[in-house]
């Protein structure tokens, strides 16, 4: 069957000529899109006739580390479309052996070999769909919009060295695929439905497109059109269906009725209580309202299927933890509602009774509308009866080839207070390798009768060249300022920043493929005093050396000069205990005027072998003691290791140390954050996951380090004073989970989840059990 399949492309090669034969290299990007009234069997074999009458994309260069070199092995990407779908075959080669391929869940192939094929359905060169598939035709899938901040849902898909910007791989499109190992590398066939894009209405259109591979033996990714890395944006170099026509979506309607029944326990005082939700049902309906437009809304959704957030280390307690959106109903369309400074952030929704969303594009403009009622267990009044009401609005419209223009309001009420955020910003391109980008945007409140308002702003001037690169970046953001709908991680602040980076590359042979030095000043005003025209709180350089190693190694190295301001913001009614012979008496606690800290920071990734890959992250050196306000010597790093025993099973193990010590040794705090994620996949449908994560966070007593050594205090609201003691928190979490996912919407979910705590850290013994919960979903996509 392949050798009649190689035959059949030979001698469809010999009647078209070069007519069909599109060479990236030779910047042959104009694709003339072949249209056949047929339909194939995707089996991941390309050996039916459509397949030989197909455009064929071939002449790969190299990305990454290095650009503008022939790619080491060859691909060839045949494409053509229906009216109802359109169709790629991926040909990869590869020396025998030398193939990345597991049997993954749906978005867990960024360690396998896999193409992506971005589809610029608007042909704006600013945003594009994303699909990509490892050798058996497993899927990854989401939007690239350029430009725009990615809030992280489920993974990231880019080229590992920051050469562009990565695909946001929180969507999921219904497509169909299949892969198969050969004797020459993998050959993959790609099924994507009109029903899963939104594109443009006119009867001819023209599509972006462009397609890499990533090639796990050589650490390399290889792109069709000779993308270069000195450039503002990737999606501008690809190449371009063209004369698309007569493409037919039909009836865009899906409905995911859902049931999900739960009961566990709770057991946080006394006896264990038996808590019992359910059976509950919920709904899901989405509608293709044009060819560029789409309607989603849901009623009493459920989101029991979501994996629990890595627990995450604080380095500044300033500084909010912002955790990225993993629920399905929030992640269809998600990129529309992307804003500088996280203005939108749908987590602040957090248990919908009912919720609606527009999301498309129309005229070159980006539309995004979400309006939900909230749980009122989500309401800050005292009424029991009132439900937070949310409505957001994001637009941006596309100025020239690669520029924008953008505003967003949001508006979240709850009783007689509310919150409303009204902002603009834009992206201007030019040169193809600058561009500089602004927001500023203003909101209006009120809480408990009290009005108030203030502004945020930002501005940034980029140049991304393929040796030299700087970013100028300044950020504020009012003490007043608050937006209830969006993630501020800390106001009252001026941040200002001014990178430059320059890099080199080496030969096809060296050991060293590319390396960066990098140049940072880093300062952060209290916004009255940037105002005033006073001096930086904290103050930061920063020396960054970053290696590509050939293979696909790769390493960093900084070196960090910091000094931090007092805060007396962080320590409010702090009083430092003074023991004299007569009495003990209290003193305020001023703290230390400056700080300054000497740290290194070391990162180390290894490639993506078969079977294994790892990375390494740690900072040491002196730096600020939070706790206490005082100088401390740190050890903080986080170590990960994938390890892929055979091709159904990867076992995922991370843990994260956070440590400070006084300068007399003596520990002042320690977290230690051990996760260990076990998956099976059975079949590309069916996967076993179990997740346990250990939280151990211990502080001791507190005390005036830095000058006199008494006790640190605080000053309650009765005029009594407390000592701050140590306290130690130990949690075990463990998650089981048994998921039948056929398709992206059609789903059975089996769980079951639990949260001891231990007043011994790092010892699993002696534990009490907080809660625990059994699971079971049910979910059903209808789709006309």
């Amino acid at each position: 069957m392949l050798l009649q399949g190689l035959l059949l492309l030979q001698l469809a090669i010999a009647q078209d000529g070069a007519s069909r034969v599109f060479v990236g290299r030779a910047s042959r990007l104009e694709v003339a899109a072949r249209r056949i009234d047929t339909a194939v069997t995707i089996d991941g074999s390309l050996t039916e006739s459509a397949w030989a009458s197909a455009s064929l994309l071939t002449g790969f260069s190299q990305f990454s580390p290095v650009d503008g070199r022939p790619a080491a092995d060859s691909t060839e990407v045949l494409v053509w479309y229906s009216p109802t779908a359109i169709y790629f075959g991926i040909r990869a080669f590869a020396p025998p052996g030398t193939v990345n391929a597991t049997l993954a869940d749906r978005d867990k192939i960024t360690s396998d070999d896999h193409v992506q094929i971005m589809l610029g359905t608007f042909n704006d060169q600013r945003q594009a769909f994303v699909f990509a598939v490892n050798p058996l035709g497993v899927q990854a899938d989401g939007t690239l919009n350029e430009g725009q901040s990615v809030q992280r849902g489920s993974g990231t898909m880019g080229s590992g060295s920051g050469a562009r910007d990565p695909a946001d791989l929180s969507a999921n499109f219904v497509f169909e695929s299949k892969g198969r190992l050969t004797e020459f590398g993998y050959e993959v066939e790609l099924r994507i439905p009109f029903k899963s894009l939104r594109y443009q209405s006119q009867d001819v259109q023209d599509w972006g497109l462009h397609v890499v591979r990533q090639v796990q033996r050589l650490g390399a990714e290889d792109s069709w059109a000779p993308a270069r890395r000195g450039a503002a944006s990737f999606l501008a170099q690809g190449g371009r269906l063209k004369g698309l026509r007569g493409l037919s979506r039909g009836i865009v309607l899906e409905t995911i009725p859902s049931i999900v029944y739960k009961t566990g326990r709770e057991c946080a005082a006394g006896p264990c209580d038996r808590v019992t939700d359910g059976p509950d049902y919920g709904l899901n309906l989405k509608w293709g309202v044009t060819n560029n437009l789409t309607l989603n809304g849901t009623v009493n959704p459920d989101f029991s299927q979501v994996e629990a957030d890595v627990g995450a280390l604080q380095f500044d307690p300033r500084s909010a933890v912002f955790f990225p959106e993993r629920r399905p109903f929030f992640l269809d369309g998600i990129e529309n509602f992307q804003v500088t400074n996280s203005l939108i952030y749908t987590r602040r929704i957090a248990q919908p009774d009912v919720s609606f969303k527009l999301t498309g594009k129309a005229l070159g403009t980006n539309l995004a509308v979400l309006s939900a009622v909230d749980d009122k267990l989500q309401s800050r009044t005292p009424d029991p009866n009132d439900h937070p009401y949310y409505n957001i609005l994001r637009l941006s419209r596309d100025l020239g080839e690669q520029s924008r223009l953008g505003m967003v309001y949001t508006n979240r009420m709850d009783g007689n207070d509310y919150n409303r955020v009204a902002g603009v910003d834009g992206r201007l391109v030019f040169q193809n390798l600058y561009s500089t980008s602004f927001q500023y945007a203003h909101s209006w409140s009120e809480a408990n009768g009290r009005a108030f308002n203030a502004p945020i702003w930002n501005a940034v001037i980029q140049r991304r060249g393929r040796r030299f690169n700087l970013t100028y970046r300044l950020n504020g953001i009012d003490s007043a300022f608050r937006a209830d709908a969006g993630f501020i991680g800390r106001r009252g602040i001026v941040g200002a920043r001014f990178d430059h980076n320059l890099s080199w590359f080496g030969a096809k042979e060296k050991a060293i493929q590319a390396f960066t030095t990098g140049f940072a000043l880093d300062g952060t005003w209290l916004y009255d005093a940037f105002v005033d025209g006073k001096a930086a709180q904290d103050r930061k350089m920063h020396f960054n050396e970053n290696f590509l190693f050939k293979g696909g190694w790769s390493a960093g190295l900084s070196f960090f000069l910091e000094s931090f301001g007092y805060d007396p913001g962080l320590y409010p009614n702090y009083y430092v205990e003074r023991r004299t012979p007569a009495r003990v008496d209290t003193i305020p606690f001023t703290g230390t005027p400056r700080l300054y800290n000497v740290d290194w920071v070391f990162r180390l990734d290894t490639p993506r072998f078969e079977r294994f890959s790892a990375n390494l992250f740690y900072i040491f050196g002196r730096d600020e003691n939070f706790f206490e306000w005082a100088t401390a010597d740190i050890a903080i790093g986080t170590a990960q290791v994938v390890w892929r025993p055979t091709d159904q099973l990867r076992v995922d193990a991370q843990y994260q140390h956070q440590e400070y010590n006084r300068r007399d040794r003596t520990t002042v705090g320690l977290r230690r954050i051990p996760r260990l994620k076990v998956e099976y996949q059975a079949s590309r449908a069916i996967f076993v996951r179990v997740v346990g994560q250990y939280d151990s966070d211990w502080v001791d007593d507190l005390r005036d380090d830095t000058r006199t050594g008494g006790a640190l205090l605080q000053r309650r609201s009765d005029g009594t004073f407390t000592r701050l003691t140590g306290e130690s928190n130990n949690s075990l979490r463990v998650d089981w989970l048994f998921s039948w996912q056929p398709t992206p919407g059609t789903v059975f979910f089996a769980g079951y989840g639990a949260t001891d705590i231990g007043a011994e850290p790092m010892r699993l013994r002696n534990l009490t059990r907080r809660d625990d919960g059994i699971f079971v979903k049910l979910s059903y996509l209808y789709r006309l």
